[in-house]
Parts: C-alpha cells; sequence; structure tokens
C-alpha cells in the first residue's frame, strides 16, 4: 500500500510542480516564456563563471577515488556501519555523495550492475543518493563562483545533513523495501 501511495507520488510530482509553477505565474501576469529565457541567459554566464571551480572539483574526486581511499575507509568503517544495517556496498556512496553528484551516480551504476536493479542494496542506494547533498560539491563550486571565502556554519551543517540524510534513507529503505 506505502510502496503505490509513495509510486503514484513520484510519478505525478514533477509534472504538478510545473504546472503548478505556471499556472501561478500567468495568474500573477508573468511573461513565463520571457522571464525563462532571461533566467536561461544569466544561467549561461553562471556555466562560464564556475567552469575553473568545477574543473578543480572533478579533478580532486577523481584523485581521491583513483588513489584508493574511498575502499579504505570502507574497510574501516564496515564494522561499524553493519551494526545500524548499512550494506558495506554502500560505504563509498556514502563517502562520494558530499563530494561528487556524478560519482556518486557512477558508483549507484557499479552496485545497481553488480547487485541488479532490483536488489535491496541497489533500491537502498537509490534512496540514499536522494536523501543527501553534495555539500563540498556546493561550498568548492557555488560559494567558489561568488566569492565566498568563509563557510561559517554551511560545512558543519552540510555534513550534519549529510549524515542524518544516510540515516533517514536507511530507515526509509528498510521501510519500503525491506
Amino acid at each position: 500500500m506505502l510502496k503505490d501511495i509513495i509510486l503514484a507520488l513520484s510519478y505525478a510530482a514533477i509534472p504538478l510542480l510545473i504546472a503548478i509553477i505556471v499556472l501561478h505565474a500567468s495568474a500573477k501576469k508573468v511573461p513565463v516564456y520571457e522571464v525563462f529565457t532571461q533566467g536561461a541567459k544569466q544561467g549561461f554566464v553562471v556555466g562560464v563563471k564556475i567552469i575553473p571551480y568545477l574543473v578543480a572539483m572533478l579533478v580532486a574526486v577523481g584523485m581521491f577515488r583513483a588513489s584508493g581511499a574511498i575502499e579504505l575507509m570502507a574497510e574501516w568503517f564496515a564494522p561499524v556501519l553493519a551494526a545500524i544495517g548499512m550494506p558495506a556496498d554502500l560505504i563509498p556512496l556514502a563517502v562520494v555523495r558530499s563530494l561528487s553528484g556524478s560519482g556518486s551516480l557512477g558508483i549507484l551504476g557499479e552496485i545497481a550492475t553488480a547487485n541488479g536493479g532490483n536488489a535491496y542494496v541497489t533500491k537502498l542506494a537509490a534512496v540514499m543518493t536522494g536523501s543527501s547533498e553534495t555539500t563540498f560539491y556546493v561550498l568548492a563550486l557555488y560559494f567558489g563562483s561568488v566569492g565566498v571565502t568563509k563557510f561559517r556554519h554551511a560545512l558543519a551543517a552540510g555534513i550534519i545533513a549529510d549524515i542524518i540524510g544516510i540515516f533517514v534513507a536507511l530507515f526509509i529503505g528498510n521501510l519500503v523495501f525491506g
């Protein structure tokens, strides 16, 4: 029953959100298409500005993965996380997710290839991917592109949110798929 409700909501969420935004903007007499194209032009300018930060972050994540540090961390934390019901296959995903969205999607793909699309660990990995943010990526890329050098509490808040996201993903995954 819960699975059916979640599935129905997931199919309807984005189309409903787009429709609500367009209808609300139209009701407010906002020229939707013109505002959209202006935003797209501004997005292109921002995209060009963030290229150096993006390249630096992607190189750092690539070096982190290639060095074998993720596998080493997985070995260290596996016994502790097994006690809370987190499969060892998810440890690299939990580590990389806060660094890189594309890197974490690559790990999610590896988990799905190794275990199959309907495996519990694959579904749990998908929920985990959607339950956390690319904290270090956001700090490096977006803060760097606008010149913010003092993160203040953003780093701590982001890491805490990522950890909470992992635990919530485990809870929801066990509730829905377990």
